[in-house]
């Protein structure tokens, strides 16, 4: 419990929102003293409507979270050039010191649920730059299931509880998995040891999506951003997690409070990949695809910078609750890539967040940016502001003016202007490749992955219908062929996986995390 120094004691005392003092907190005004109530009860009345009122809706996804302050560290180089080769973004000017706030999540689960569950996690941080807010909003695992928008609500509704037993079932999700062969590769990521991190202070971080850098000039290259942290990375078996569980189902969260407070601050490194910016056709894949990994023996990682978290929330609704991320809140030198489905979260983050903590939900201090901010956005509920006289003339709320209204800003460096040519259809990408990397990916763990993987598929789809199954064995085969034997062997005699199982922890045991990527 946070200690409060003594010269702060006459703060301590208890008012309402008005700040009036309370000097009775624990009885209601009545007639006598059992009642019936008045309706002049001012203080139960506004504290029992501010209760009513207290719970935000829930994020659809990324419910359950915890989050920390820290700060980012800009090493200013990649690969001992100039960073600013490659992006103006003053963040990562060499030694630069940036404030942040880390929101770590898992996904397809209730505020209140487990966070030992087999699912991917949230790692978003947000940038509070000079240049305004940087969202770097991705997971712990560096793909995804599926590369357009438009199968997103479906994909989580499938991964969500049924509508009418609110019981979450595996046959639903394979159901939508097997038509979608895109998420071959994610699906051997996630029922491996990878699906389940042992913490938040020992998982990877990924954007996930390539993203452009633009420098002076505007020339633009194609990153992708990786978070490793120094701690060492740590996964979980299946039934290492379902010990964990068992004891405290709120374990990442405290593990990453405590380690905080006792002093033990968690750091990542921050690590880029580049990529020169067109379709390169010489890949067997299309290099926008957020299922498909860069393999770092053809495209290097290279060391950006440092983060490290070394403040706790004071508040838990306040801070991590509240905090809102978007993947479209980027700086200059940072841009969006063409693909499909960060563009479209790009939409949908930003929007939930209006619905979910309000129009201004920009101007809650965890979500402000901490320089100045001159907008003619005003109104809307729950606007508070009342310094936008110190910015401008009060009078004129639009633009452009010749009335000391806001001016634009001038472009720091050349505008990045693509060329984009071609007829508008319904179509999916060409180089989709949805069994390759997953093959690769499969090949690349450690034999106790393996075995974990094969154990947690056979346990999921053995609750499935066999059409679910033979569409699933047909697309893992395609992947690996002793990829698919295994799962086909593993339904068809199910009575050996205790068995298995055990020698898949005796194993972990001995062996570190394999190198996937």
């Amino acid at each position: 419990m946070r200690k409060h120094p003594k010269d702060q004691e006459e703060k301590q005392e208890l008012t309402n929102q008005q700040g009036h003092p309370v000097t009775d907190n624990q009885n209601s005004r009545s007639v006598g003293n059992r009642g019936p109530l008045v309706l002049e009860n001012y203080d139960f009345l506004e504290k029992i409507s501010h209760f009513d009122r207290e719970k935000i809706p829930e994020r659809i996804v990324h419910a359950r979270g915890a989050g920390a302050h820290g700060y980012f560290e800009s090493y200013g180089e990649v690969n001992g050039e100039p960073i600013s080769k490659y992006t103006r973004a003053k963040v990562f000017e060499k030694g630069k010191r940036t404030p942040v706030f880390v929101r770590f999540s898992t996904v397809n689960h209730g505020k209140h649920s487990p966070e030992t569950l087999r699912d991917p996690r949230g790692f978003a941080v947000k940038f509070y730059t000079e240049d305004g807010n940087w969202d770097l909003v991705g997971n712990n695992l560096k793909i995804f299931f599926i590369r357009d928008p438009l199968k997103f609500p479906d994909f989580v509704h499938s991964f969500m509880p049924d509508p009418v037993t609110n019981i979450q079932d595996p046959e639903r999700q394979f159901d939508f998995i097997c038509q979608s062969p895109e998420a071959t590769h994610m699906i051997t990521f996630l029922f491996s040891p990878w699906g389940i991190p042992a913490n938040y202070r020992q998982m990877q971080g990924s954007g996930v999506h390539a993203y452009r850098w633009v420098n002076k000039e505007g020339k633009t290259v194609l990153v992708k951003y990786h978070w490793e942290p120094v701690q060492g990375i740590k996964n979980l078996t299946q039934e290492e997690a379902n010990k964990i569980q068992g004891m405290n189902f709120n374990h990442a969260t405290q593990d990453l409070y405590d380690a905080i407070e006792d002093g033990n601050y968690p750091e990542w490194e921050l690590y880029v990949q580049i990529m020169e910016d067109h379709e390169h056709p010489e890949l067997d894949f299309d290099p926008l695809d957020p299922t498909k990994l860069w393999y770092k023996d053809q495209f290097p990682w290279y060391k950006v910078g440092k983060m490290v978290l070394n403040k706790n929330p004071q508040n838990f609704h306040a801070e991590v609750e509240q905090a809102a991320f978007g993947t479209g809140v980027l700086v200059d030198g940072l841009d969006f890539s063409d693909d499909k489905l960060l563009q479209g979260r790009t939409y949908s983050y930003s929007d939930t967040q209006r619905y979910r903590v309000g129009p201004n939900y920009l101007q809650l201090p965890i979500n402000s940016p901490i320089k100045r901010v001159a907008t003619n956005q005003t109104g809307g509920q729950m606007d508070y502001r009342m310094d936008y006289a110190e910015e401008k003339n009060p009078h004129i709320n639009y633009e452009p003016s010749l009335i000391n209204g806001l001016k634009e800003t001038k472009n720091p460096g050349v505008e990045n202007t693509p060329h984009v040519e071609g007829k508008i259809v319904r179509e999916p990408i060409e180089r989709q490749n949805n069994f390759g990397q997953a093959g690769e990916t499969y090949r690349r763990l450690n034999d106790w992955e393996r075995d974990d993987l094969i154990n947690n598929l056979v346990g999921a789809l053995s609750q499935c219908r066999k059409p679910i199954q033979d569409q699933m064995i047909e697309h893992f085969t395609k992947a690996d062929e002793d990829y698919g034997r295994r799962v086909k062997e593993g339904l068809q005699n199910m009575k050996t996986n205790d068995e298995k199982a055990e020698a898949v922890h005796d194993a972990q045991e001995m062996g570190h995390p394999s190198d996937p990527y």
